[in-house]
């Protein structure tokens, strides 16, 4: 049995993999015309969200059984195809919830205090401090947008800090404010964090329509997936005062992010490269739970 490794995992599904008689190839991020040359001789892909599995990619995949996702999305699978294929998608879904979550607050206090332009003023040997005046997090509302693993956690955490929770979803959660309309919940929020995963619903979710309905000056936080909010109408909404910041761990167009319209403005966004999950911990985590569940899979010599 022989695995592909791409996207940088870490070292610990090696020596799973290995432990368990399957051979275990690292490669670094791959093309989709790259994997399709070699998809065919391995068993199992294990990836995370650089590489993409796209139709193409299954249509070569020959004796592929098994496609291991490192985290919880698993946009940049191609599902149908991957089912019509009889090839089992497999993630790590809890893994990264901690991460995440501890990630999104890391955002929001850097957009409230200004943590990174200040940062970079101190850096030019300044002493600035009138000009990064920020505000406080206890008192303010914030509003969940999605309420899995993650938004549940974030929810504890902003309660720590103080916050008033709202909460978008479809169910009803004891303990929280819920609505089950986004137009009703926009209005209330100081903050609003985003928490959904990507399908064709969701996309687009945050755009010029719901930002009309937001309280003005609201802050947006986005460490879910590029595109739940649509860049051009977060930068107008920068650009009119609707919104006065935008922290974002996402972006519509990953790696290349470069021309992204929250880039124009330095001043009121903190714009990091997907690090949601980039923890020693959580890395180590979600690799060795998708390694073994693989070596599980292949062991049992399963198709589907």
């Amino acid at each position: 049995m022989k695995a592909l490794l791409v996207d940088n995992i870490n070292d610990i599904a090696v020596e799973i993999l290995n432990n368990s008689g399957i051979e275990a190839t690292v490669l670094p991020t791959l093309s989709e015309d790259d994997l399709c040359k070699i998809i065919g001789g391995f068993d199992a892909v294990l990836l995370r969200n650089l590489t993409y599995i796209t139709k193409k990619v299954i249509q070569n995949a020959g004796k592929l059984k098994i496609i291991g996702r490192v985290g919880s999305g698993l946009d940049n699978i191609d599902l149908a195809a991957a089912d019509d294929a009889k090839i089992r998608v497999i993630n790590s879904p809890d893994g990264n919830t901690i991460a995440t979550s501890e990630h999104t607050m890391a955002l929001m206090l850097a957009l409230s205090r200004k943590i990174p332009q200040a940062c970079a003023s101190a850096f030019t040997g300044k002493w600035d401090r009138a000009r990064f005046t920020g505000n406080d997090l206890c008192g303010k509302t914030i509003g969940i947008i999605g309420f899995g693993r993650i938004g549940f956690r974030v929810a504890k955490l902003c309660e720590a800090f103080g916050m008033n929770v709202v909460v978008y979803s479809r169910r009803k959660i004891n303990d929280y404010t819920c609505f089950d309309r986004l137009e009703d919940i926009l209005p209330l929020c100081d903050y609003i964090t985003l928490h959904l995963p990507k399908t064709p619903d969701t996309v687009g979710i945050i755009n010029s329509d719901a930002i009309k309905l937001m309280k003005p000056g609201v802050k947006i936080i986005n460490c879910a997936r590029g595109g739940l909010a649509v860049e051009k109408d977060l930068a107008w909404g920068l650009e009119n005062g609707f919104i006065s910041g935008v922290a974002t761990d996402v972006f519509e167009s990953e790696p290349d992010i470069s021309a992204s319209p929250l880039l124009k403005f330095p001043d009121k966004v903190v714009a990091v490269p997907h690090l949601g999950a980039s923890t020693i911990e959580t890395q180590t985590k979600v690799a060795e739970e998708i390694a073994r569940k693989v070596a599980d899979f292949l062991s049992e010599n399963k198709r589907y």
